[in-house]
Parts: C-alpha cells; sequence; structure tokens
C-alpha cells in the first residue's frame, strides 16, 4: 500500500513504532509539513537524517526507512520553535520525493514485518533482554524506572524489541539498524548483542571511575593525617620534618660556592618550599630541582696534569701508531701550560670501526688526569635527550649533557660524543641544532639546559666526538670541530698492536700464562692477511681470541703444558682463509691493469679487464659498478677516441667494434672517480693489442682532455699495492703531498710515478712490442 505524506527529517533522533516520543521541530519545511498534516490525517512520515550537521537535507542526505507518526500534540515555544508529540504507527519507507515546496512530501510504502509466532526461544531472547535492560537502567539515571515496568507488560515481541531499542543509548546509526530489521527474532538477538557490549562498558567506567575516586581519597585522608599530625608537634612544641629539611638545604646552599643566579634560583625556590605544604604534590618536585643543583659541579674542578713527557709516555702505552691525534693533544696541554686558561677545544675523530676512536678519548682523559664521560648519540632523536626537558612536564628531567656532568663530579671532564655522524631527526625536535649551543666555544659558557634553566659554563669541557664519516654530520655542526681523520692501521701496525695490547689483554681474559703458549708474529701476520680484512682491529681481537679459547681447551683437555701457534698451523684453529689479496701477475698481459680501490676495510687492489670484440660500437660495463665509476669510463672512451691518431688507431675504430669493461667480484658494488685512467689505460692496451706491465698499478681520475686530477685514500691504495707485492705506483702529481703519511718502509719498496697527463700514464704502463 501506498499513500502520501508530509516527511519530517529528524537531526539524531530515529523514531519507533508503538513509541510516544518529543521532539522540536525549527525549520520552516518542517512547520509547514507539520501544518500540513494537522489539517489532514494528523500523519507523519518521520526518518533520521544521515548528517545531523545539514539545514536543508536532500533525497540523498536522510534514510528512506522510517517511522509513519500520528501526531498527539503541537505547542508552540518562542523563538518559532514547535514542540510536537507523537506516536509511532509502523515502519516505512519512502519511494520517492513527490513534492519539495513548501515543504517535503513523499510517496510511503508501509514496511510488512517478517510474520512469527512467538516460540521458547523468541522468548528466552526477551528475557534475556529484559535481565540485562534491568542492569542497564542501573548504570543509567536518565531511564525512568517505570519503562523497565511496562516492559514486563509487554507480550509481542514486535512492540517488546521496538520498546527496548527506543530506550537504548547508542549511535543514530545503531538505531537506525535496528529500525531497518524487519525479522523480529534478528532484531531480538541484535538487541541482546548490543545490550551486552554496553554492559561491558559501562562496567568499565564503573570500574575506572571507582579507582579514581579512591586514588582522590586517599589523598585527601593521607593530607588531613599529616595536617594532624603537625598540629600535634606544634602542640608538643617539636619541630616539623620539613622544618630540619629546610634547615638541611639552606646550610648547603650556604656551605657550596653557586654562581650567582643559580644561588638566587636556589634560594627562591627553597622559600617557596618553606611556605607549602609538606603533602603538596608541587613539593617533590621542588626537592628534586634542589637536590640537581646541589649534585651538579658548578666550581668543582681537577687539576690538568701539565707534564708533556708523562703525558706523551700515557698516550705511546695505550696506543699505538696514531702521531697526528696526539701531537694534537700535546699542543693542546702545551697552550694550556703557557696560557692558564684555554677555551676547550672540540675534536672530532673520524675513522672507520675499530680503530680505537672511543678507547683513544680514555687515553686522553687519563693523560690530562681529567674524568672520563662518555655519551652515545647514534639514533637519539629527541632534543630532549641534549637539553633536558621543561619542568611543567611530569617526571621531567635534565639532559644527558647536565647529567654526565653530574655523574663525572667536575665541569672540566673529557666528554667523549660517540656517533655523531648517526643522530637522527624527527618531530620531538633536532638534536643536532640542540648540539649546536654545546659544541660552540663562543656559546656553551652560558649552555641552559631546559630543566635546570640556569647557565652551565661548558667552556673548560674537554669535548671529542666520534664518527665514522663526516658526509651525514650537518655542515654547521661539522663547522665548529677540528676534523682528525684516523683512516686505518697498516699491516705493521696492526701486528704491532697484536702484540703489544691485543694478545696479553686477550691472554688475561682466557685465562692463559704467558709461558703456556707462544703466539709467534707469523700467525698473527697471517690472521691479519687472511682472516681479518679491516680498516681497524676490532676483528684481529676477536679472532686472537677464538684461537686462545682453542687453545685453553686443548690445554685442559689433553694436560699440555705449553702450545706454539704459528703460521703454518693456523688453519687448523681458524679453519680455511676467508680473504685473499691478490698478488702480482706473473706475465705482462693485453687489456688487463691492476687499480687500486679504498673501501671501508682499507686498502685493496682491483683487476681491471678489457676486451674488444666485434659489434656497433657499444661500451659494455659489468662488475657491479657505480653511475660515477661509468662516466669515468665514458669519458676514457671519449678521451681515446680524440687521440685516436696518435694511437695508432683507425678514425673510426669505434664503429665496427664493442669495448667490454670488467672489473671483477661482481658480487660487490664498486663506485668512484679514481677508476678513470686505469679503465682508460685498460681500453688503449685492448685497441692497441700491447700489454700492460705487470709490476704497475694505478689510481686517478681522468677529464675528457686527458688530464689526471687528484684521488683520496693514498695511504690505504698504497698498502694494498704493498700487499699485492707492486713494484710501481702511478699516482696524481697533487698527491705527492700524501706520501709523507705512507710508512718508510712501504715507500722504501715502491717506485712512485707522479702524472699530469694521460699521455703519461701510457708511457710508464703500456709495453711497446719489439
Amino acid at each position: 500500500m501506498r499513500y502520501r505524506l508530509p516527511v519530517i527529517p529528524l537531526r539524531g533522533v530515529v523514531v519507533f513504532p508503538y513509541v510516544v516520543i518529543n521532539f522540536d521541530v525549527g525549520r520552516k519545511k518542517s512547520i509547514m509539513a507539520l501544518d500540513e498534516a494537522m489539517a489532514n490525517n494528523q500523519e507523519v512520515f518521520l526518518c533520521a537524517q544521515k548528517d545531523p550537521e545539514l539545514d536543508e537535507p536532500g533525497i540523498e542526505d536522510i534514510y528512506t526507512v522510517g517511522t509513519v507518526a500520528r501526531v498527539k500534540q503541537v505547542l508552540k515555544l518562542p523563538g518559532d520553535i514547535v514542540r510536537v508529540m507523537a506516536e509511532g504507527v509502523n515502519r516505512g519507507r519512502i519511494v520517492s520525493i513527490t513534492k519539495n515546496e513548501p515543504f517535503i512530501e513523499g510517496e510511503i510504502e508501509n514496511i510488512v514485518e517478517v510474520h512469527r509466532e512467538k516460540d521458547k526461544e523468541m522468548e528466552a531472547l526477551m528475557r534475556s533482554i529484559l535481565k540485562n535492560f534491568e542492569t542497564y537502567q542501573e548504570y543509567l539515571n536518565h531511564i525512568a524506572p517505570y519503562t523497565v515496568f511496562s516492559l514486563y507488560s509487554i507480550e509481542d515481541p514486535y512492540r517488546f524489541s521496538d520498546m527496548v531499542a527506543s530506550n537504548l543509548n547508542i549511535k543514530a546509526e545503531d538505531q537506525q539498524r535496528l529500525l531497518e530489521m524487519s525479522d523480529v527474532k534478528e532484531r531480538l538477538e541484535e538487541i541482546l548483542r548490543i545490550l551486552t557490549r554496553e554492559l561491558d562498558i559501562l562496567e568499565m567506567e564503573k570500574k575506572i571511575n571507582d579507582e579514581v575516586k579512591s586514588s582522590i581519597d586517599k589523598v585527601q585522608r593521607d593530607y588531613y593525617l599529616r595536617e594532624q599530625l603537625r598540629a600535634i608537634k606544634q602542640e608538643l612544641g617539636e619541630e616539623p620534618e620539613e622544618r630540619d629539611e629546610i634547615d638541611e638545604y639552606r646550610e648547603k646552599l650556604e656551605s657550596i660556592v653557586l654562581p650567582d643566579e643559580v644561588k638566587e634560583k636556589a634560594f627562591k625556590e627553597l622559600g617557596r618550599l618553606e611556605k607549602m605544604s609538606y603533602g603538596s604534590p608541587e613539593a617533590p618536585v621542588i626537592r628534586t630541582y634542589l637536590d640537581w643543583i646541589l649534585d651538579l659541579p658548578w666550581s668543582i674542578s681537577t687539576t690538568d696534569r701539565l707534564d708533556i713527557k708523562e703525558a706523551k709516555k700515557i698516550l705511546d702505552k695505550d696506543h699505538y701508531g696514531l702521531a697526528k691525534v696526539k701531537d694534537r693533544i700535546l699542543e693542546f696541554l702545551a697552550v694550556r701550560k703557557l696560557t692558564n686558561h684555554m677555551k676547550g677545544p672540540i675534536l672530532c675523530f673520524v675513522g672507520p670501526p675499530g680503530v680505537g676512536k672511543t678507547s683513544l678519548g680514555m687515553s686522553i682523559a687519563r693523560a690530562m688526569n681529567r674524568k672520563f664521560v662518555r655519551m652515545s648519540l647514534g639514533g637519539i632523536r629527541d632534543e630532549a635527550e641534549i637539553r633536558g626537558h621543561r619542568r611543567t612536564y611530569v617526571g621531567a628531567l635534565p639532559g644527558r649533557i647536565i647529567n654526565g656532568l653530574k655523574l663525572a663530579g667536575s665541569n672540566n671532564p673529557v666528554f667523549l660524543l660517540d656517533e655523531i655522524d648517526k643522530l637522527g631527526t624527527d618531530f620531538r625536535g633536532d638534536p643536532a641544532s640542540a648540539l649546536l649551543e654545546v659544541l660552540d666555544p663562543e656559546q656553551n659558557s652560558n649552555f641552559r639546559d631546559h630543566y635546570l634553566e640556569l647557565p652551565f659554563d661548558l667552556s673548560n669541557v674537554l669535548f671529542i666526538t666520534t664518527a665514522n664519516t663526516i658526509d651525514t654530520i650537518p655542515s654547521p655542526l661539522l663547522d665548529r670541530m677540528e676534523v682528525i681523520s684516523i683512516p686505518g692501521y697498516t699491516d705493521e701496525e696492526k701486528v704491532q698492536i697484536a702484540l703489544r695490547y691485543l694478545l696479553p689483554k686477550q691472554l688475561e681474559a682466557n685465562g692463559l700464562k704467558k709461558d703456556q703458549i707462544n703466539f709467534t708474529e707469523g700467525a698473527v701476520r697471517r690472521i691479519i692477511n687472511e682472516y681479518t680484512r679491516e680498516a681497524g682491529v676490532r676483528n684481529l681481537e676477536r679472532t686472537i681470541a677464538a684461537v686462545l679459547r682453542k687453545v685453553a681447551r686443548k690445554i685442559v683437555e689433553e694436560s699440555v703444558k705449553s702450545i706454539r701457534v704459528t703460521a703454518q698451523n693456523i688453519e687448523t684453529y681458524l679453519g680455511v682463509p676467508q680473504f685473499k689479496y691478490e698478488k702480482m701477475d706473473e706475465m705482462d698481459r693485453v687489456g688487463v691493469v691492476r687499480g687500486l680501490a679504498y673501501t671501508t676495510a682499507g686498502g685493496d687492489t682491483l683487476s681491471i679487464e678489457t676486451i674488444i670484440m666485434p659489434g656497433k660500437g657499444n661500451l659494455i660495463l659489468t662488475g657491479q659498478l657505480g653511475d660515477v665509476m661509468k662516466e669515468s669510463a665514458q669519458a676514457g672512451l671519449s678521451y681515446i677516441r680524440s687521440k685516436c691518431e696518435e694511437l695508432g688507431l683507425p678514425s673510426d675504430f669505434y664503429k665496427n667494434v664493442d669495448i667490454h669493461i670488467h672489473v671483477p667480484e661482481g658480487a660487490i658494488p664498486k663506485d668512484g672517480p679514481s677508476a678513470g685512467i686505469s679503465m682508460t689505460t685498460a681500453m688503449i692496451s685492448a685497441l692497441t693489442k700491447k700489454p700492460v706491465s705487470k709490476d704497475i698499478a694505478m689510481t686517478g681520475e681522468i677529464t675528457l682532455t686527458g688530464r689526471i686530477l687528484p684521488i683520496g685514500g693514498v695511504k690505504e691504495k698504497v698498502l694494498a699495492a704493498h700487499r699485492a707485492g707492486i713494484k710501481r705506483v702511478i699516482l696524481p702529481f697533487e698527491n705527492k703531498k700524501d706520501l709523507e703519511d705512507i710508512p718508510a718502509s712501504v715507500r722504501k719498496d715502491i717506485t712512485f710515478y707522479f702524472v699530469k697527463t694521460m699521455d703519461e700514464v701510457i708511457k710508464l704502463s703500456v709495453v711497446s712490442r719489439k
């Protein structure tokens, strides 16, 4: 059956059949729809809006399923508001909107509900709902008690379900879903589910409220008891406990030397503590603040050891080599001795892992007779780690800079900021920017931590930072530091470090005595060359420890008195060698050039191979080369084409051939400009069919015009050439100054050629056939 009725959209209200409801109408269209209903049969169609905020909803903004209702009473209120009492009659659906002005009118179709006879299962559902609804009403005060009593008298499940649904304090969307259910059994089951869920939530809310109330009651009770105790002590003539505490703080503040601003702030906070109640929530915050002020070394400092010879002796004892670093520390001590005061320099040790950057900081502190503090910056993303939290936050504490000074107990320690290149940044702030104030000698004399809000002089602190690379250090931070590079150790240095430091340390760690093991120098050298390819000595120490553990087991199991570890039997302890350095070729070869490379594990040699084959002028590059290396190969080919006549090549030599350059060990990524002259020489050798001298290695960047540009990592590359038995090395002319860093023993075995152009490289390396 279809008929037309005025439509009134309601905001956030769902009307059910059999239910009497009161609502206010204020929109002009809704008032006119109500007037139309009152002029006819007093029936309207009530439906809910999808968005309650809309003032002029269309058909797409209202639910099409609603309730046909009969208006019982209309009352006009001030402000053009009409209060309506209506009773739901039956469910209905809007088939179409017949007109939209001056009010909404729709063609309505009654929804026929699925007919079910009341059975035992439905009776059980109704009883469960009634029991849960009674408990639900106890939690909520807005449901009148007579509502529950009226439900007991309703036998009809249709009427019962609609009456319960209309009294649930749930979202309008959930009520609309119940209204649209035409099967009464499904409706009852859904109502039971909703009631069960709401009861669980209400029970949880009650539990939380009870806990909060109990906590508040306890605080109030403790406060009253303390006040009573305080009054009793005053009657007895006894001093309260807080009075003793205040006096103790005052005595401590007067007995130590504090800057004027700090002392003024401390006594001001002490005055606040004295005026407030002992049990005040703010009192512990002030006590903690005063404790921090008292614990910090505002005027406590250690006396520097300015004996240069003694400091040098300590540095040499702790570390082998590292001459530049040691010289810089001794220079600092010398200037300090002459001036009697000097702002702490900011040193930045940059080098691969395991070269001793962190342990060097400890040695510096020992040499200078200063306290040592280490702070790891790796992964720090919160600015508060550096500057601390403001005291307005719960659980606020000073930053790690102030905390480190407290632990040191002096205001001039050696403060090591480890892994500064691994600082992070996120929504919590930029720690690198916070460090600018710490590491700037012009600012750090008045460093203010957010927690203390007082200036602390950091100018006497010797800050040392460490990093694996300077590439990821922000440039403003890098600008405030003096970078000292520690590129790595030579093989000879590693041997001495192992024999002097690592072996004695691991003997003690593994419970061995010197007379129980003879660890030869040859065994150490083989471990360095074939088992631990690295710039530092960290893996070298681990490998020596692995050998000593096996020796210890053998001594215990076989009751052996002494064991000799040599280069010949080292494989019995460590297995097959893991690394093998390339040695010099036995003969001159066409298209094969020995290049020099720099890696994080030190230097290495690369055999760059080139072949020429019939083709269409393609340049093929393999060996997992990076973009810079590929560009160097292309630049080299362009240089060869520009010099084809001088090289004795046809001007169109490249048109009918493909040039294939391969760098072995393709699983390892390779990149950098320093292989430019190596790849160019290999191509010239392959094209002219002239071999390259077997005893020569080279490194340098090439330009299109054949100029040779300087490169980095000279020391590591030359050491790699020395290990491979290379007798001659070609280097860019501008790298001649780097020869000073290479040990004299290595310089004695190698002849160096410093070149400016590619023509010089060809004359030195390509062998003319006779």
